[in-house]
């Protein structure tokens, strides 16, 4: 907490984000080692680590954007890549993929509202560009 003491409420929520998807990456990929072991769960654990991970690091280059279109069009494939993501999540659950229905669901929410966070971040900076 003592790194926050000089950085303003926005730099804060940038740095909590930045943690929390990264933290999402991580939990994904080790969600993915409790999947069954099948032809079909391998296409789907490859997906989703795919994109679990693009999500977080696509939002790291748009905290490093050098203008507020490049900001704009990283904050996109944030949006698309966390939503892909929850896409596949869902595809474990009817496809019974995995025993671990807690996380399962902790995971659904947590994509689901990195989802509705970042759109918020993309609704708002298209009005600023």
């Amino acid at each position: 907490m003592r790194k926050w003491k000089n950085m303003t409420e926005k730099e804060v929520f940038i740095d909590k984000l930045r943690k929390r998807t990264k933290q999402f990456a991580v939990d994904v990929i080790l969600f993915c080692n409790s999947l069954s072991r099948t032809k079909s769960s391998s296409v789907v654990e490859y997906q989703l680590t795919k994109c679990a991970t693009s999500a977080g690091a696509n939002y790291r280059a748009a905290c490093r954007a050098r203008s507020k279109p490049e900001f704009f069009s990283k904050i996109c494939i944030v949006v698309e890549e966390a939503d892909e993501a929850e896409y596949w999540l869902n595809i474990i659950e009817e496809a019974k993929l995995t025993h671990d229905r807690k996380e399962l669901t902790r995971l659904k929410k947590e994509a689901n509202e990195i989802v509705r966070i970042m759109t918020k971040a993309k609704d708002s900076s298209y009005s600023k560009i």
